[in-house]
């Protein structure tokens, strides 16, 4: 079968084990509620709003597997998607490798999803899909940045650190998920980062060190990371928004 012809199957791994220490006590940061539902069930939901995923993969905090799956079963999700809860690792690397391999075969496109991301929209998740399927191994939906970025010297919390250069700003990019990949690229470059120890922030970092070509589509500003307590006050803005406008 033809590259041209052979079915395309998608899913979406969310790896949601972290602890969210950012936000402060209290849940895990993917069970905090938004809008009165945990965001990990928004983000599920903004993945499976794709027609053209039909498995999520949800890897759960280790000691967490049984009540995110329980979670997941109290919420409605549409009847075209399957869900699977795995166990998670130690690390977000670790995480995500786990829910790959929890990929039945015949998934050949990946999606990689941030649960802090609860809002992203489908025509970003659906323009990273497409993007794949046309042929690229590697893709990031992104946003130019608004700022001028310094590269400095890290140096203690609080104290003044001299600055070493200015990025041009013009080529600069801030990243969102989902990420998507061709599943063997993917694969390949899990295992290229275990066997050689070194670290990657997102998994498109971990495709670029095997020389493969990641490439950019753009982003939405919704898209952003519940990371510190103001965030998640801008994304229940953004919901309340949506459910006066659009019924969501």
């Amino acid at each position: 079968m033809s590259d041209q012809s052979r079915p395309y199957r998608t899913a979406a791994v969310i790896p949601a084990a972290g602890r969210g220490v950012r936000l402060g006590p209290g849940a895990p940061k993917a069970l905090r509620a938004l809008g009165g539902t945990p965001m990990l069930i928004h983000a599920v939901r903004a993945m499976a709003a794709s027609r053209s995923v039909s498995l999520v993969v949800v890897v759960a905090p280790p000691d967490g597997a049984h009540e995110v799956k329980n979670l997941l079963d109290e919420h409605a999700l549409p009847e075209r998607t399957d869900y699977l809860v795995v166990p998670g690792g130690d690390t977000r690397q670790e995480s995500v490798r786990l829910g790959i391999d929890a990929l039945p075969e015949d998934v050949s496109v990946v999606l990689v999803h941030d649960a802090a991301r609860p809002l992203v929209p489908v025509d970003t998740v659906d323009a990273v899909i497409e993007a794949v399927r046309d042929g690229a191994p590697a893709v990031v939906p992104a946003l130019p940045l608004a700022d001028t970025v310094k590269e400095v010297e890290p140096g203690a919390p609080g104290e003044p650190e001299p600055v070493l250069g200015t990025p041009v700003r013009a080529r600069l990019r801030a990243v969102q998920t989902p990420q998507g990949f061709d599943r063997d690229t993917l694969v390949r470059a899990h295992g290229a980062v275990a066997v050689s120890g070194e670290g990657a922030t997102d998994d498109a970092g971990m495709v670029e060190q095997l020389g493969a070509p990641v490439v950019v589509v753009p982003g939405h500003e919704e898209a952003f990371k519940v990371t510190r307590p103001l965030d998640l006050v801008l994304a229940e803005a953004v919901l309340a928004r949506r459910r006066a406008n659009d019924g969501f």
